[in-house]
């Protein structure tokens, strides 16, 4: 039995949103790579793009994570949908090691509060994105509707 609703009528609405979540972490990173070019990859200093704290490291990861997200996307047929909700996933994983770390050495993405407070709402961005964009049978969507509660 699936946990998360099947044909959502909403469904071209969340995956939209989650392609526009991985176009924005293309552009970031992007601008980042370009910002941060003849740096050392894991630098730690005072650059900034678009208020967010990052190195060529971290801009390179954001690159790829929202290449992935579009990709998923573009291909549909719920691999966005498990896309989105393990990235999402890794994202938080990876946001709250960062707010734990952000003022040790161990901050290799040289993120600041700002850079965790967007990577957190980008995970659960792509969270709900993945969570209502599930595509099913009729069968499948009827038998989700039976089994919900109505309170």
């Amino acid at each position: 039995m699936a946990h998360t609703p099947v044909n959502h009528p909403a469904r071209p609405i969340y995956r939209a949103i989650g392609g526009l979540t991985g176009l924005y972490l293309v552009v970031f990173g992007v601008l980042g790579i370009i910002t941060t070019a003849g740096d050392e990859i894991f630098a730690k200093d005072d650059t900034q793009v678009l208020g967010q704290g990052t190195n060529f490291g971290f801009s390179l990861f954001s690159v790829l994570i929202g290449i992935i997200v579009l990709v998923g996307t573009a291909l549909g047929r719920n691999i966005d949908v498990a896309i989105n909700q393990w990235l999402a996933y890794a994202l938080m994983a990876i946001g709250l090691a960062s707010l734990a770390f952000i003022r040790t050495d161990a901050n290799i993405f040289n993120v600041n509060v700002f850079t965790v407070v967007v990577m957190l709402t980008a995970s659960l961005v792509l969270l709900m994105a993945g969570m209502y964009g599930k595509v099913g049978s009729e069968e499948e969507a009827e038998a989700f509707h039976k089994a919900r509660l109505v309170l």
